[in-house]
């Protein structure tokens, strides 16, 4: 009879353990007495003592207390903070490796969750950049025993860890938190800012929001006019929620663009944009071609944000019907597709699954571009109401499983699933997923 492992407590050390693999979550997979050990900051091949962090029967996690040997796999990480800083989880390997495991990951995930053929599966596409990449990020600020501090949230922490720069934002970016920082640092605001909200478009125009809670609005109002109009970007302050939003200097919206010739895309403080420009460019490309419009397609785009898909889609069909539940993302897609000429095209404020049944159009596409929570809820539907093609872009592979499992048993099959890198340095991954609906 086997012997049940003995529990420890959580913050006891553990080990040396041996990591034999990565998880989904990036985190490093030990065994000890058969059970299994995940290890935040730990790479296949290290040796560590680890600090429990949580208990349970059948697995543990924790964290690296002491790296005894490393990794040959190991590089030295662009950022020096990069083992206490939460944004990232695998600076410390080569880039060429992210990519592998990446793949292996999904890879893994889709066949053995969903039972997706291996031969559905393409190759991975690398990001143009590893680093300089983002365009947009939430910096947090804090008061501390060093100052007034700029950073990112330690792993599961509410504590700040202290940046001079992020490698993965764009050189722009770090020179406006420079800016900043240096004009808060001795300032009366410096105990009342909380955050600050960068962003830059695909023009390369900038923009700052400074999360503030403070009385003093407008001395801090006068500092950052001055500070914006003599570094060219353009800056608000927001005191509590979204709706509280000020702009101070210049213009609220930034623009992408996609697609050839170009659209170009606004979307304003608060809106979603992917943080990688570059890759969603390749992204609205592959989601184009794989959907081989002939013109007379009617398409349902679902989760359609600011039209990042919708107009490219509606461009090259009879008409296109987007769908969003956030008011302010389908005012910027009316926009966006008046701006772009494009006339064919309608957008909706109305939650996914409840749009989906409402339209009494047939639909020849539909586009699912969910949040992290997946769309379990409008492909339940599909069972009722099949749409002949789906092209599904996924940004978690574990909600991505679990619908395609679904659709797969009600007569979907996949023609391919391809995972790309927009988040080069972490272990996120975005997908496009293409379905047929071929029942027996």
């Amino acid at each position: 009879m086997k012997k049940p492992v003995k529990q420890k407590a959580v913050g006891q050390l553990i080990g040396p353990l041996t990591i034999e693999t990565l998880a989904n979550g990036g985190k490093g997979i030990a065994r000890e007495q058969g059970r299994v050990i995940f290890v935040a900051g730990a790479f296949p091949g290290d040796v560590v003592l680890c600090r429990l962090t949580k208990e349970k029967k059948n697995y543990a996690e924790g964290e690296v207390a002491e790296l005894q040997q490393p990794s040959p796999l190991r590089r030295t990480p662009p950022c020096p903070v990069a083992d206490e800083c939460g944004g990232c989880q695998w600076q410390q390997l080569p880039y060429s490796e992210q990519l592998k495991w990446k793949q292996q990951l999904f890879n893994d995930t889709l066949t053995r969750q969903a039972g997706v053929e291996p031969s559905c599966l393409l190759p991975i596409v690398p990001a143009a950049e590893e680093l300089n990449y983002r365009s947009r990020v939430q910096v947090k600020c804090c008061r501390s025993s060093e100052g007034f501090v700029v950073g990112f949230f330690r792993p599961q922490s509410r504590s700040v860890v202290a940046i001079q720069g992020c490698p993965v934002m764009a050189p722009a970016l770090n020179l406006i938190l420079s800016r900043l920082h240096e004009s808060f640092v001795d300032s009366p605001f410096a105990s009342d800012v909380s955050q600050i909200d960068l962003s830059i478009g695909s023009d390369d125009r900038l923009r700052a929001i400074v999360h503030y809670s403070g009385r003093d609005i407008l001395e801090l109002t006068s500092l950052l006019r001055s500070l914006a109009e003599k570094h060219g970007f353009a800056v608000g302050i927001q005191v509590e929620h979204k709706d509280s939003l000020r702009m101070i200097c210049g213009d609220e919206d930034l623009t992408i663009s996609v697609d050839q010739p170009e659209i170009f895309l606004n979307y304003a403080a608060g809106g979603f944009a992917q943080i990688n420009l570059k890759q969603n460019q390749k992204l609205v490309d592959y989601v184009v071609s794989a959907a081989d419009l002939q013109g007379a397609e009617r398409v349902l785009d679902l989760y359609c944000g600011m039209g990042n898909f919708s107009l490219p889609l509606a461009r090259r069909s009879k008409f296109v019907v987007g769908v969003e539940n956030y008011a302010q993302s389908i005012k910027m897609a009316r926009r966006n597709a008046e701006t772009n000429k494009i006339n064919n095209a309608e957008f909706h404020v109305l939650p996914a699954e409840r749009s989906f049944l409402s339209f009494r159009e047939k639909f020849d596409l539909l586009v699912l571009d969910p949040p992290r929570a997946g769309a379990y809820s409008v492909v339940k539907l599909l069972q009722q109401k099949p749409i002949s093609k789906i092209i599904y872009v996924s940004c978690d592979p574990q909600t991505l499983a679990r619908d395609l499992k679904f659709l797969l048993g009600i007569g979907y099959i996949i023609i391919s699933s391809q995972a790309y890198d927009m988040f080069p340095q972490t272990h996120h991954v975005e997908s496009v997923t293409v379905l047929k609906y071929c029942p027996e």
